[in-house]
């Protein structure tokens, strides 16, 4: 493996732990504007969590939207009025049925997607829900990035650097019951991939009686907190070190050894 491309800037990053108002996107499309517009020209990045305009609703019928639809429009907007990337995921209705859609926004607009490719058997999301096929690798401010969607950080194949990122990212809806397992996959994954992490949680009961602790986190790329709210609801931010990242990864070059490889379906 040759050394990666690394970023020269660094990056402020705003993880937005909430309560979600169960399938109400209008409720929950207030309550983070508010959140997005108090960052306005104080972050780069700002990310909601998994499902944030319903909570983890099967109910596709209800919670899903058109590929153009109002929380596209509205994602826009609060990019174009913070300046800053705005992330989440939501439901959308696609040709292949619908999709659990992580949307990455500009500022200027300009947009891409991740269509979460784990789906979770056990809340029957893969009976309701269309699996995606490929990963979406992204730059802001020289940082490459790599969002992905709540149980795809169960599948470190799927999670592998192979020398393409800088920052792995994680939406998610993510019970309390399994808190600890959260907690330590994020840092597994941060410490094996030689890579910042964020992950972002809600925290609040859902519309079928799940309690979520929240536990969102930034984390550099030993595994160690640069925010760690626990339950709190709130935005909270920190700032990405480029050079803390060359550093450690010239001083401790393990991607260098990693195994080659490739996902098949």
């Amino acid at each position: 493996m040759s050394d990666p491309v690394l970023p020269k800037e660094d990056l402020r990053v705003s993880v937005l732990q909430q309560p979600l108002v169960w399938q109400d996107a209008d409720a929950n499309r207030r309550v983070f504007g508010e959140l997005i517009l108090g960052l306005s020209g104080k972050t780069d990045l700002i990310v909601l969590p998994e499902m944030f305009t319903a909570g983890f609703s099967m109910d596709v019928e209800k919670v899903a939207e058109p590929a153009e639809g109002p929380t596209l429009d509205w994602m826009r907007q609060m990019a174009a009025d913070s300046g800053a990337v705005v992330t989440g995921s939501y439901g959308v209705k696609t040709e292949e049925g619908v999709v659990n859609r992580l949307v990455w926004m500009q500022a200027d607009g300009v947009h891409a997607h991740y269509d979460k490719r784990h789906l979770f058997r056990m809340a029957g999301e893969h009976k309701r829900y269309a699996a995606g096929r490929d990963r979406l690798l992204v730059t802001l401010k020289g940082w490459r990035c790599c969002p992905m969607t709540c149980y795809d950080l169960r599948f470190p194949v799927w999670c592998r650097n192979n020398d393409d990122y800088d920052l792995l990212l994680f939406v998610a809806n993510w019970p309390a019951a399994r808190a600890y397992h959260w907690q330590t996959l994020l840092k597994a994954r941060a410490i094996e991939n030689l890579s910042f992490v964020v992950g972002v949680n809600r925290v609040g009961q859902d519309g079928k009686g799940l309690q979520y602790s929240g536990d969102s986190a930034i984390l550099d790329m030993e595994g160690k907190a640069l925010v760690e709210p626990a339950s709190q609801a709130g935005a909270f931010t920190a700032i990405l070190r480029a050079e803390e990242l060359h550093a450690y990864r010239e001083r401790f070059p393990a991607h260098l050894d990693a195994d080659d490889f490739s996902i098949r379906d």
